[in-house]
């Protein structure tokens, strides 16, 4: 049985209005300390508002509970002393160099023994060797590293990432994920927000968010196999043109293209078999029943879920 000290965040309930809207429906959420939690979900889903006010950013309008073992209602400014926030839009200083950068995160929050702080964090994220650069002139990835380093600067125990590798290319997002391993290595617990379904299967935890309320949580395996969806893989000639006439058929909630091949998902394996079987064998395709991907069930909760979306502030 879990301990109280296990969890860094621990809310029943929580609910957040923007006017007459609810944008997070009294949602209860555990997340364990050193976890890497991922939050899926639609634009204006309420991900990042429910992200926001777990991190003492944004104050419920309802709802209980702690995170780091302060009250989230009452303690939110002690929180966010020990959040480091790290936003999708490049937010540092362009005419100033790396280290310039850090080294004004320093003076922000006060710290002591700046040069050396300074200095560790570059050597730790590799960026010791071009910290006098200007950060304008670095690549979408080195400047994702520097926004990172200067999250981290002031040794929080809590990491929000927000859309954290948004236009950057694969072997930065990949380098950027291992420092993240690492961070949560050390104990501190991260709070990602992601549309990408690589990322989300990176996380060591996961929570889908639909117009304020959770749809789907635990780990990715566990939203996989809970989603109790199946799946198909058709390949053969030509097999782009048969997507418009398989999404014509009623039966097959998901049909979509991966490369070469066609994915279709479905929640009713015993109407769905017999239909594809047919299929294929009418245009000589091969079929093959796999492992629903990460991605086959976003598409579909989204899919399942007719709400229209709430505009998040």
């Amino acid at each position: 049985m879990n301990n109280h000290n296990d969890w860094a965040i621990d809310v029943k309930g929580l609910t957040k209005k923007f006017g007459h809207t609810t944008v997070v429906n009294g949602i209860d959420l555990r997340v364990k300390k050193g976890a890497i939690f991922g939050f899926l979900g639609p634009n204006g889903s309420g991900k990042t508002t429910t992200i926001r006010m777990l991190c003492g950013l944004l104050t419920p309008d309802g709802g209980s509970g702690q995170c780091l073992g302060l009250d989230v209602i009452t303690q939110s400014r002690e929180i966010k002393k020990q959040v480091g926030y790290m936003t999708q839009k490049f937010s540092l200083y362009g005419d100033l160099t790396i280290e310039e950068n850090l080294d004004f995160v320093t003076m922000v929050y006060g710290m002591d023994r700046r040069k050396e702080r300074v200095a560790e964090a570059l050597k730790s994220l590799g960026l010791y060797d071009r910290r006098k650069q200007l950060v304008d002139t670095l690549s979408g990835g080195w400047k994702q590293r520097v926004s990172l380093s200067c999250a981290i600067l002031h040794e929080p125990k809590l990491l929000l990432l927000d859309e954290p590798t948004a236009g950057v290319d694969p072997k930065a997002r990949r380098e950027f994920w291992d420092h993240v391993h690492d961070l949560a290595l050390q104990g501190i617990t991260t709070l990602v927000a992601t549309h990408y379904m690589d990322e989300a299967e990176r996380c060591t935890d996961l929570a889908y968010i639909a117009y304020g309320d959770i749809l789907a949580r635990g780990t990715p395996q566990e939203v996989v196999r809970d989603a109790k969806l199946f799946t198909w893989e058709i390949t053969g000639d030509d097999i782009q043109g048969h997507i418009h006439a398989l999404r014509e058929l009623p039966e097959l909630d998901q049909v979509g293209s991966f490369g070469s091949t066609l994915h279709i998902s479905g929640y009713d394996h015993d109407t769905i078999a017999p239909i594809l079987q047919a299929y294929v064998k009418q245009y000589q395709l091969q079929l093959q029943e796999i492992s629903p991907r990460l991605e086959d069930v976003f598409i579909a909760l989204i899919k399942n879920e007719p709400k229209e979306v709430a505009s998040e502030q």
